[in-house]
Parts: C-alpha cells; structure tokens; sequence
C-alpha cells in the first residue's frame, strides 16, 4: 500500500512539475514574444528614420547635381555665346576693313584714271610736238643737203667711215700698249706669284736611307737574337726580307733593308720579342704577322691624319689608305708623303693668288704622285696609273686630268693641271730634296725581286747585302728540289741578260716543308 502511495505521489509530482514547466514555458514564450514584437517595432522605426534620411540626403545630392549641371549649363552657354559674339565682332571688323579696302581702291581707281588721261594728254602734246620737231629736222637736213651738196645717206656713209678707220686705229694702238705691258709685266707677276707661294710654305726634308738602327740595353741581347746555330735570325731575315747585321758595334743591331715598310716592321718586331724574352722560330712568326697588322692599320691612320691637317674631305677610304703608305715610300731619296703634303699645300696657295678653287687644287697636289706606291707592278708611268686609280674611285675630272698630265702624259684640260705641274717641280728641284742615285739603287732592289717574282712558285723575294745576294723563298708543294736548282739557274740567267749592276748577284733558292699537326 506504502508502495502504492509512493507511486501515485511520483505520478503527481510528474504531472504537477510537467504542469508548472508548462505554464512556465508558456510564460517565457508569452515574454519572448513581446520582446521580438518591441524590437521589431524599434527596428522597423529605425528603418523608417534612416529611410527617411537617406530619402533627404538623396533630394538633397540630386538638388545639389542638379544645381552643378545647371551652371555648367549656363557657362557652356555662356562660352559659346562669347565665342559667337567675338566672331560676330571679327566679321563687323572684316567688313568695316572690306568697306575701308573698297574705298581705298575706288580712290585709287580715280587716281589712276586721271593719270591716264594726264598721260594721254601729254603723250599727245609730245606726239605734235615730236611732229613739229621732225618737220623742222626735215627742213634743216634740205638746207644741209642744199649748202653741202651731198644727200643725208651719202653723208652717213663718209661719217661713219672716218669713225671707224679712227676706231680701227685708236684699237690697234691700245691692242699694241696692251701686249708690250702684259710682255714686260707677266714673267714678273708669275716670279712673284712662285716666289710668294714659296716663301708661305717651309717643310722639312728628311732623306730616309736603306739602313736602320735597333739599340739593345746589353750584347747579351745580340746572342739570344741569333740563336742556336743562327736560327733565330735566320726566321727573322725569311719572315721580314730584311738583313739583319749583327757585328762588333756596341748596344746596336743595323737592319739593312730598301723597303722602309719591311724595315720598320722588323724593327718593331725585334723591340716586342726582345721585350717579351721569348725569341724562338714560331713566336718570331706570330710577332712578325701582328706587327704587319699593326703597320697596316698605323698607314690608315697616317693618311687620315694627313687629310684633316690639310682639309680635304670625301676621300675614298682606298686612296686615304695609298697616301698612309706614301710615308714609307721615297721619289729620288725625298720622302713622298712629305713631297705630296708640300704640293698641297703650294697648289693651295698658288691656286688662291690665281683665284681657281683652292679645295680641288690641294686634293690633287696631294693625290698627284699615288701611282708611285702600286702593290703590283705596272708598264704604266705612274701619272696616268694615278689618274685611273683616282677616276675609278670617284675623284672629278679635273682632279684626274691634272694627276695624269702633271708629267705632260696627257693633255692639260683644267687651269689646275699647270698648277700641280709647277708646284711638282718646285717642290722636286729644292736644294737637297731629292737625289738621283740612292732613287737608281732602290729602284735596282726592286727589279732584283720583280724577276724572282716573275717566276712560279716563288711565294716571296728578298733583295739583301745591298743587292749582291737575292732570297727566293718558293712554295715546297709547286717547287721540288731539281726544280728549285734550276730556279736558282733561271733567275741567274735572266738577272744576267735583263740588268746592269755592278759586281755579282747570289741567288739562294729556299726550299721548306713544314708538318703541323694541333694536340688537342
């Protein structure tokens, strides 16, 4: 029964707490309710507040744009009618200036128009007047022609006959003044034309001789530039083709050579290897080939300094490289660069005392003697060589007419041409300038190795011990050795028959095979 109760009392508990959760619940929910229905009032009122706001805000900005396009309306406006008023301005202006124009040429319409009538009155006036003064001329040429005795032509003709036999007289009396001054005065004008274009120019003359000399610190040096057994000098000698002369003179090697280019290429290639300390064969050979390089490229800057010192421009980069290399070339023992800059400048002078174009003067003073510094040679006098190389690359007329007939190869068409020709020879015939037989000697050189030259598979020559011995290097693969004998024979026998030398020649033949092979 206990049991019982106890469950019944739990039965109620749970229903009275169910019960009171219930109603509390209900209570809450009731309680939440009217908390969300007081906030969503707040909100919707603050919705409605901001709405209205920006409602204003929004009235107030379109006021405001409203307000900004209208006066940027109205000054657009403003603009265009300032603009229309101004060209409304300018054209009262032009029409005001047409108005002022019409009246101006109306005036002088009317100006003109009494002029004409003023002329047409005086030119009538004049037309009677020249009327009368005929007719009074007529009357007078009666009254001449009644006293006289002669007509008016017959009279012309005996007057115009005295006038000219004493024209004819008084001419050749002035034509005979004229020649007999210009016979006392002109020798004496050229004189001083030469004399003053002289005067204005001072070079000086530096003969260049067939010998140069190497100083060295010590003669320890001497040994070491020969080599073991002379081979040192030996490759030296065949890759330069001068002599090298190692006697008993102290701190002094003498390089003998006619060729001033070769000379000075083996002068700087002594100076580099005796620097370095290296002087063996094949470090001969390399220092030989960039010293050529080096002359090569010093002639082309010699020549491009030689035409900015005296002004000329255009030159064709070929003929500023042939007068580069006439630094290393003489004309009867004068050095030619020197001889050509002092043409030059003598046909500079002489051309501005005669008033002839001073530019085309000077370039072919200079450019007047570069057939005398040909590569190959050639039968043509070195005039008219000269004359083609200048024609074939691009020099005028009368630069070329003047370098071909500065020696009378050819006719002289330009006043230019006896310019160069004169100063040629001023500059040829200076006391000391030139000398004949050291030009006979070098020339002698030359023709030595042009035979050797002439023969094939000879890849170079060299004329050496001042002419009595000739070095014939040839090609091992066109030349065996019979072949190189009878070279040696041949070029003997035509050196024999072909030219006029004192003493004797010796001709070597060298004959060398080389095997290279690069470990790589």
């Amino acid at each position: 029964m206990e049991i019982l109760l106890i469950i019944i009392a739990a039965i109620v508990g749970v229903a009275g707490g169910f019960g009171i959760a219930k109603y509390l619940e209900k209570t809450n929910v009731s309680t939440l309710i009217k908390n969300a229905k007081k906030e969503a009032s707040s909100i919707l009122k603050d919705a409605n507040t901001e709405a209205e706001n920006i409602k204003k805000d929004k009235i107030l900005q379109a006021k405001e744009k409203f307000i900004e396009l209208k006066a940027e309306h109205e000054q657009v406006i403003l603009t265009r009618d300032r603009k229309v008023a101004e060209v409304e301005k300018r054209i009262r202006d032009k029409e005001s200036q047409v108005s002022n124009e019409l009246a101006k040429t109306k005036k002088l319409n009317d100006e003109a128009e009494n002029k004409i009538k003023e002329y047409e009155n005086k030119v009538e006036t004049l037309d009677k007047k020249a009327a009368e003064i005929e007719k009074m001329h007529k009357a007078q040429v009666e009254q001449l022609e009644t006293i006289s005795g002669l007509s008016a032509e017959e009279a012309k003709e005996q007057l115009v006959e005295s006038l000219k036999a004493e024209a004819k007289t008084n001419a050749m009396a002035h034509i005979q003044e004229t020649i007999e001054e210009a016979k006392l005065t002109a020798q004496q004008e050229a004189k001083k034309i030469i004399i003053n274009t002289i005067q204005r120019v001072g070079t000086e003359e530096a003969v260049e001789n067939c010998v140069s000399v190497f100083n060295i610190e010590s003669d320890d040096v001497k040994g070491r530039i020969i080599g073991r057994e002379g081979r040192n000098i030996r490759a030296i000698e065949a890759a330069t083709g001068v002599e090298i002369i190692v006697d008993d003179t102290p701190e002094a090697i003498i390089l003998s050579c006619f060729d001033p280019v070769r000379r000075e290429i083996a002068r700087l290639s002594l100076h580099k290897l005796v620097t370095d300390g290296r002087i063996h064969p094949a470090r001969i050979e390399e220092v030989v080939a960039k010293t050529t390089k080096q002359i090569e490229e010093e002639i082309i800057e010699v020549g491009k300094r030689t035409v900015i010192d005296l002004g000329i421009h255009g030159l064709h980069p070929e003929l500023i490289k042939i007068i580069g290399r006439m630094k290393y070339r003489s004309s009867y023992g004068q050095n030619l660069l020197q001889h050509s800059r002092e043409v030059a400048k003598l046909c500079g002078i002489m051309a501005a005392e005669l008033g002839l174009n001073v530019k085309l003067a000077k370039r072919a003073g200079l450019l007047h003697d570069i057939g005398k510094v040909p590569e190959t040679e050639s039968d043509l006098p070195h005039a008219l060589l000269g004359m083609q190389w200048a024609e074939k690359y691009g020099e005028k007329e009368e630069v070329c007419n003047a370098i071909g007939a500065h020696h009378d190869e050819i006719e002289m068409k330009s006043l230019i041409a006896p310019v160069i020709q004169v100063c040629d020879a001023i500059s040829g015939a200076r006391p000391g300038a030139r000398r004949q037989v050291l030009d006979s000697y070098i020339q002698r050189l030359k023709d030595l190795e042009d035979i050797a030259y002439g023969f094939g598979g000879v890849k170079s020559a060299y004329a050496i011990q001042a002419g009595r011995e000739l070095r014939v290097i040839v090609e091992s693969e066109k030349v065996t050795d019979d072949m190189a004998a009878k070279l040696s024979f041949d070029i003997s026998h035509k050196i024999q028959t072909e030219m006029t030398y004192p003493g004797q020649v010796k001709i070597t033949v060298i004959r060398e095979t080389r095997a290279v092979n690069i470990a790589k």
